[in-house]
């Protein structure tokens, strides 16, 4: 017979397991997020409305490339995981794993979309 307390039945990664991992991982990708979108902005801005060479060269740029690399990546990998945690809230049964099927093939379809997109530019 086991004889553990409320409090140590309760200590660790949740009932699913995996809610702080998932909490720690939405909390860091949302600072990273928060540093570099503004970052992107700012060149993304400068950039727009110029020629065609212009944007070309702005995005050839090996840190400019990778910038966009980040914010694509960690941005969408944000979406999925938020999108994905609305949807085990908020729906049951088939219509859950149909949603986070489709969550999730939208988001990294978008990834690929995205690095194929930039990597063509830079290189």
């Amino acid at each position: 017979m086991r004889y553990l307390t409320a409090r140590k039945r309760a200590e660790g990664l949740g009932a699913a397991h995996t809610g702080t991992e998932h909490h720690w991982y939405m909390t860091v990708s949302a600072v990273g997020l928060a540093l570099i979108v503004p970052l992107f902005l700012f060149f993304f801005g400068r950039a727009l409305g110029g020629t065609h060479d212009e944007v070309m060269a702005t995005f050839s740029h090996p840190a400019m490339a990778i910038l966009t690399l980040l914010v694509i990546f960690v941005g969408l990998q944000h979406f999925r995981k938020g999108a994905q945690t609305m949807i085990e809230d908020y729906a049951r049964g088939m219509t859950r794993k149909v949603l986070i099927i489709a969550v999730t093939v939208l988001s990294y379809g978008l990834i690929a979309t995205g690095v194929f997109a930039v990597l063509k530019i830079a290189l």
